[in-house]
């Protein structure tokens, strides 16, 4: 007797575990190459903006987008509680990420796959496409403690001058995420050098079913453009290149379009995103 009522006290804990809602703080970041020969705005001289803006925002889970090891370095021993999980996109395995930054005491990861946006993507620094780059994708599935829930998260660049390239990058991530992900919540996050609502390669992700945060979200704030340039946005563009993506039952209740400078200066050449999203 004692034994079945254990047994049903930890089924009543499990149910009501799997039926919390979970509230994710989710940023996409390309923080441009460490190594770029950028003058005023070199890695050196804006590492602790880039610090500063991540703790103003205090993301659960960050995909960051040409990011160098040592960069991430940087940003794990200035960002107490973050752990990062990422390789570098060429052959030898160095080169800019697609690296994922997580809460540790938040969020678990449980499986991790880096893959490459080519026709062997297994092949590490393989290019297809007439893709100008190597180019790459991290999927991460995460285990959430507080709940014993799931999800899948994966983090992305996109090429900048093939068309092609980009639209079939998207269809190498959705092949790495249906039939692994299943029913899991599913966020993807990424630079995809594609003009929101005015690309192929954005009509194709939303065929896939996937959601975007920007135009779900009833809580939005910021410009419609995501490229900066080191700038402040100009009045009235619209190119949104950077987005956080969702499916699996997600919800979007914040979206905005991060501008946060000092004094002039910007963390880098995009505005990075921030969403919240609730995963019901």
């Amino acid at each position: 007797m004692r034994t079945l009522m254990i047994a049903a006290c930890l089924l009543a804990a499990s149910t009501m575990a799997s039926a919390q809602e979970i509230t994710l703080r989710v940023m996409t970041f390309n923080i441009r190459y460490g190594t770029a020969p950028d003058g005023d705005n070199a890695w050196s001289k804006r590492k602790d903006i880039v610090v500063k803006c991540i703790k103003k925002y205090d993301p659960d889970i960050m995909g960051m987008q040409e990011c160098l090891a040592m960069q991430a370095d940087y940003l794990a021993e200035n960002l107490p509680g973050y752990r990062w999980i990422g390789i570098g996109r060429d052959q030898n395995g160095k080169g800019e990420m697609t690296a994922v930054f997580y809460k540790a005491d938040t969020l678990v990861p449980m499986e991790t796959l880096h893959f490459w946006l080519s026709e062997k993507p297994e092949q590490p620094g393989s290019k297809s496409w007439d893709t100008a780059c190597t180019r790459m994708a991290t999927r991460v599935k995460f285990h959430h403690p507080h709940t014993g829930r799931f999800f899948v998260y994966a983090n992305t660049h996109m090429d900048h001058k093939s068309e092609a390239a980009r639209q079939n990058g998207i269809a190498v991530i959705e092949s790495h995420l249906a039939p692994y992900a299943g029913d899991l919540p599913v966020i993807l996050t990424g630079d995809f050098n594609s003009s929101a609502g005015k690309s192929t390669a954005y009509d194709f992700a939303m065929g896939k079913g996937f959601k975007d945060s920007w135009m779900e979200a009833p809580e939005k704030k910021g410009p419609t453009i995501t490229i900066s340039d080191f700038k402040a946005p100009k009045p009235g563009a619209d190119d949104r290149i950077d987005w956080i993506l969702y499916r699996g039952g997600v919800q979007a209740l914040q979206c905005e379009t991060v501008t946060y400078n000092e004094d002039g200066r910007y963390p880098t050449d995009h505005f990075p995103v921030f969403g919240v999203l609730r995963l019901p």
